[in-house]
């Protein structure tokens, strides 16, 4: 289980080797992304609060990149936060995130990316709920939810 003090170290010295690694041209992300997904995933950009697909959705089921498809989160570590994002507990693997300090828009916050393509997620914050206190804030258009039957298939 993660916990902010590893959170905090990932982000300040270095980030657990993912799996594997997809790196794409600008060009081949545009061909293979909707808009609101490249202006999420690969310009840091956020979505709309409360008005997304997964901010109200607690089906089983596991949430995967939009981007290259790798697994980030159990449905089952996902809960109500009232953030108006999807707000998960803990990543579905320990290298299925990287982290990064992010001071824009005046704010001091810890940045979450997909490992495999680095796609921007969201945030963590430690105002979650127990044991680890983590809030995994994260734009629904940079996911995809499989049902506990669909196969991973990673780009």
């Amino acid at each position: 289980m993660l916990r902010w003090v590893d959170v905090l170290k990932y982000a300040r010295y270095s980030n657990p080797e993912p799996p594997r690694r997809l790196v794409l041209t600008e060009a081949e992300w545009a061909a293979q992304l909707t808009p609101a997904q490249l202006a999420v995933l690969r310009q840091r950009g956020t979505e709309p609060p409360y008005r997304n697909t997964y901010c109200r959705t607690y089906e089983p089921g596991r949430y995967v990149c939009a981007g290259c498809g790798s697994v980030l989160f159990e449905a089952a570590t996902k809960y109500h936060a009232i953030s108006g994002w999807p707000s998960f507990t803990q990543p579905a693997a320990k290298n299925a995130l990287s982290y990064h300090f992010d001071d824009g828009h005046n704010m001091q916050r810890v940045e979450v990316r997909c490992n495999v393509c680095a796609g921007h997620l969201g945030h963590v914050f430690p105002d979650g709920p127990a044991p680890a206190g983590l809030r995994y804030c994260i734009n629904s258009v940079s996911l995809h939810r499989l049902s506990p039957d669909d196969p991973v298939e990673s780009h």
